[in-house]
């Protein structure tokens, strides 16, 4: 494995200052990066839809607790059929979900308002006025209410390297990412939703589950460089889903234990997705000979929620 440059936090600021989209849309401004995915973009997307191939992208609720998992989904029958309704031969089921809108095993989407820096969120907005203990005031889920819908790519690093998944702890660079890029002749560019596969989920189910904290804790994580940043916000890229968080753990920036999800929601206020699955959809995209796929997901309509869980869903 080759070790990944490390930064500082100087380096790390000036990085976050060079990607900032504060009042690029507006003071008011709730929707960030999906303000790239135009209606122009989503008919485009929806051209992408040939054979009508669908593949859910992500983890199934996971009800069981885990070293990745110290907040395991609750859910348990409340009625079941036994229960007479009336004097009809009519019954109902009914279930009870409980479960973190965050975290290692739960497929979901952050809000703007999850990540703040320097006590700010996205658009330089008081973090401690956005979410209060009340729950967020504004930047919240229901800014996505609408869906994110668009074109997707699949870059996937372990097909580029020729192994399964990649080691906790590897980084993704820029210079990688633009070589997957080539290599699978991939067009990527604005209002485009990035999908990155590091085969983090390949890696738990042949090995099962791992603390995702950095050593000695735990055993870290793959994920992308602080490099890789610009080059995003160059491409005007309009959101991020990976297959781990996007964080590469440990960290690549000394003194900053998670510094890409500060860059992408606080400062360039992206769409950001964590803990999904591309297994079935590495294998559709073999299938299917192509990359690029419609993208729909559809987070809870949650008011003052900093995310939502969610299933997005690549179509063919």
């Amino acid at each position: 494995m080759a070790v990944a440059e490390q930064l500082g936090v100087p380096e790390f600021e000036a990085i976050f200052e060079s990607v900032k989209n504060w009042g690029r849309w507006g003071p008011d401004d709730e929707l960030g990066t999906l303000n790239l995915i135009t209606p122009d973009k989503v008919r485009e997307a929806a051209a992408l839809v040939r054979s009508g191939r669908r593949v859910s992208m992500a983890i199934p609720i996971n009800k069981v607790a885990g070293p990745d998992n110290p907040q395991q989904a609750m859910h348990f029958v409340v009625q079941s059929h036994d229960v007479p309704v009336d004097e009809s031969k009519v019954g109902f089921a009914l279930d009870y979900l409980g479960m973190a809108c965050h975290g290692d095993c739960h497929t979901h989407v952050d809000a703007l308002c999850h990540i703040s820096y320097g006590g700010l969120t996205y658009n330089g907005r008081r973090a401690a006025d956005v979410v209060p203990s009340t729950g967020a005031t504004t930047q919240d889920i229901t800014a996505v209410s609408l869906g994110v819908v668009g074109r997707g790519v699949l870059l996937d690093i372990p097909r580029l390297r020729g192994v399964d998944w990649l080691e906790p702890g590897e980084a993704v660079t820029r210079a990688e990412l633009e070589e997957c890029v080539r290599a699978q002749g991939a067009r990527l560019g604005e209002g485009d939703i990035l999908v990155l596969r590091t085969g983090h989920h390949a890696r738990r189910l042949a090995l099962g589950a791992w603390t995702n904290s950095p050593p000695p804790a735990g055993e870290g994580k793959a994920g992308i460089h602080v490099d890789a940043i610009p080059w995003m916000h160059e491409l005007s890229i309009g959101a991020f889903l990976p297959d781990g968080d996007g964080e590469t753990v440990p960290s690549v920036v000394n003194g900053i234990t998670y510094p890409i999800h500060p860059l992408q929601v606080a400062a360039m206020g992206m769409l950001v997705s964590d803990s999904l699955q591309f297994e079935d959809l590495a294998v559709a995209c073999a299938q299917e000979g192509r990359d690029e796929f419609m993208v729909v997901g559809l987070p809870l309509r949650l008011p003052g929620g900093t995310g939502s869980p969610w299933n997005p869903i690549a179509i063919f």
